[in-house]
């Protein structure tokens, strides 16, 4: 029968004890739950509201083009007013892009100071690209400019350095061509490389697993370019918070696609230009891509014979082949660059 209590309020009349007998039934539950359970709970649960928390402010800050330093205090010193510029290839991270300098450091730095491109995950965008390198330009008071054109970054190399040429008048001294395609006809692959542009252009945006699932099947049947070490890390970077975005890297084969080396043959100023590559490239076709720079930019080029040969993988990694690598690009500075004699050779030391 309902009942009238103190306070006025209508309820049932509840069993002596009941409350109590609740909260002994659920002590005696607590007490079996596992603390070792609770704690991988509470930890994994952690670990991806962190996971989440970084992505997010990774996500956030990569939505505008970036140049990005890395510090040397030789190069400071010595070339306060040159710097070189790299241009990431394809799928490159910021971090990755940031490993590659400080693999080269020791030749790079012989001419200039460090500074790579960082491609805003919106998608690359060469107008806000170009914008981007001129702020660096002026806010450090550059006057010399070498481009290193990390694979496909050698196109974008190129067109960089013709806009700013002619928006700005600012010229560069070097594009540095590391096995990077002339046109998309150099691009082996043709068939992924045809499906993910026709994707982007069709408004669908690649999900990011199965971009990872492909790559990794796509670098094991290239098994002989790399080693597993390389094959795990590469695959599970392209997984991860830091890795640039599938609209970016649908940007980027949307960029290869169309891109048309003739625009800027004679807009480059008298820039040199130097091609490296590999015969043994699985990536891109070496033969044909270097005789197509060659013959497009004869005016600009100044060397066209280097060969990276015993890099593994054998396109464009001198981020894992500093040793190959290193030699190439001091013997080219001298060849094309040499420092002024009478001082002795200028060592960090």
């Amino acid at each position: 029968m309902p009942y009238e209590g103190a306070a006025g309020q209508t309820g049932r009349h509840k069993a002596p004890g009941g409350d109590a007998a609740r909260l002994l039934r659920r002590a005696a539950d607590l007490k079996r739950f596992s603390r070792r359970t609770f704690l991988t709970g509470a930890g994994a649960s952690t670990v991806l509201a962190a996971d989440m928390l970084f992505t997010k402010r990774v996500q956030e800050e990569r939505q505008v083009h970036k140049i990005l330093t890395v510090e040397d205090d030789f190069a400071q010193s010595y070339f306060p007013h040159a710097s070189w510029i790299l241009f990431p290839g394809y799928k490159t991270s910021w971090e990755e892009a940031q490993w590659i300098l400080n693999s080269l450091r020791g030749s790079l730095r012989l001419r200039g100071q460090l500074a790579a491109a960082g491609y805003s995950n919106l998608g690359l965008d060469i107008d806000q690209l170009v914008i981007a390198v001129i702020e660096h330009v002026r806010a450090h008071n550059l006057t010399t400019l070498y481009f290193y054109g990390h694979s496909f970054g050698g196109m974008v190399a190129t067109q960089v350095a013709a806009r700013l040429l002619e928006l700005h008048g600012v010229k560069v001294e070097l594009i540095l061509l590391d096995c990077s395609p002339y046109s998309k006809f150099d691009v082996l692959d043709q068939s992924w490389f045809d499906g993910v542009v026709f994707l982007y252009e069709s408004g669908f945006r690649i999900p990011s697993v199965l971009r990872g699932g492909y790559e990794l099947g796509e670098r094991v049947a290239h098994k002989d370019e790399r080693t597993w070490r390389q094959i795990l890390d590469q695959s599970l970077e392209q997984l991860s918070p830091i890795a640039p975005s599938s609209v970016l890297i649908q940007t980027e084969s949307a960029y290869i696609y169309h891109f048309d080396a003739t625009r800027f043959a004679g807009q480059i100023g008298d820039a040199r230009m130097a091609y490296i590559g590999n015969p043994r490239d699985q990536t891109v076709n070496y033969q044909t891509s270097r005789d197509s720079w060659a013959r497009t930019f004869a005016a600009n080029m100044a060397s066209d014979d280097r060969q990276t040969t015993g890099a593994l993988p054998a396109h464009a990694s001198p981020g894992w082949n500093p040793f190959v690598y290193r030699p190439i690009l001091e013997d080219l500075e001298n060849q094309i660059f040499p420092l002024p004699g009478g001082g002795g050779k200028m060592t960090p030391f």
